[in-house]
């Protein structure tokens, strides 16, 4: 997975040496909407966060460009009555097609790296930084709309692929094992200059 990462910069980059007249920069914040899903596990509420973070849009033709973001993203979710609060690095890396102008939609992978790992319980705050991966990948789509003066606004879904906890860490003797990917609808606003 590491790999397929260093890939995709490395193709960026080339990109962006290749058509770095015409690239755009920006910055982006907006809403989280985060849950967890599994196969074992039903019954996650939604974790309200944030995430803020900055862009460069890569014109590739009229109707292409490759747009990598650089966010701090706020994840998780609650399971009878234990929140999970995660915060990670995501780097979303999205092939954008514009349909009109100003009206694009997105689709590309989104590692992401992780910050913090927390849960609380009872008002009480632990440290689950030991029981969390530290790298997360998933696939993100959505679709953005361009003001003429370059306030945009966008929404995004990104599907999580892996498995975002540590089971081999765990107590053998308990039984509850949290083996779970996230999910996450972002509805962010930004600006390009």
């Amino acid at each position: 997975m590491k790999k397929l990462l260093l890939i995709t910069v490395l193709s960026v980059v080339s990109i962006a040496t290749a058509s770095a007249q015409g690239i755009t920069y920006g910055v982006k914040a907006g809403v989280n909407l985060s849950t967890f899903t599994g196969d074992s596990f039903t019954g996650f509420d939604t974790r309200v966060g944030l995430h803020i973070g900055g862009l460069a849009e890569i014109p590739l033709s009229e109707k292409f460009s490759v747009q990598p973001e650089v966010l701090y993203s706020q994840k998780g979710s609650e399971f009878f009555g234990t929140e999970t609060h995660l915060s990670y690095i995501d780097v979303p890396i999205m092939a954008k097609y514009h349909i009109v102008h100003g009206l694009s939609v997105e689709l590309g992978p989104v590692p992401s790296f992780l910050v913090n790992a927390e849960q609380t319980k009872s008002g009480v705050e632990s440290d689950v930084s030991d029981y969390t991966k530290t790298f997360d990948f998933g696939i993100g789509g959505g679709v953005s709309y361009k003001l003429p003066m370059g306030v945009f606004f966008s929404l995004r879904f990104t599907k999580g692929l892996m498995e975002i906890s540590e089971p081999e860490k765990y107590d053998p003797e308990d039984d509850y094992r949290l083996n779970v990917e996230n999910n996450v609808f972002q509805i962010s606003a930004g600006y390009t200059f």
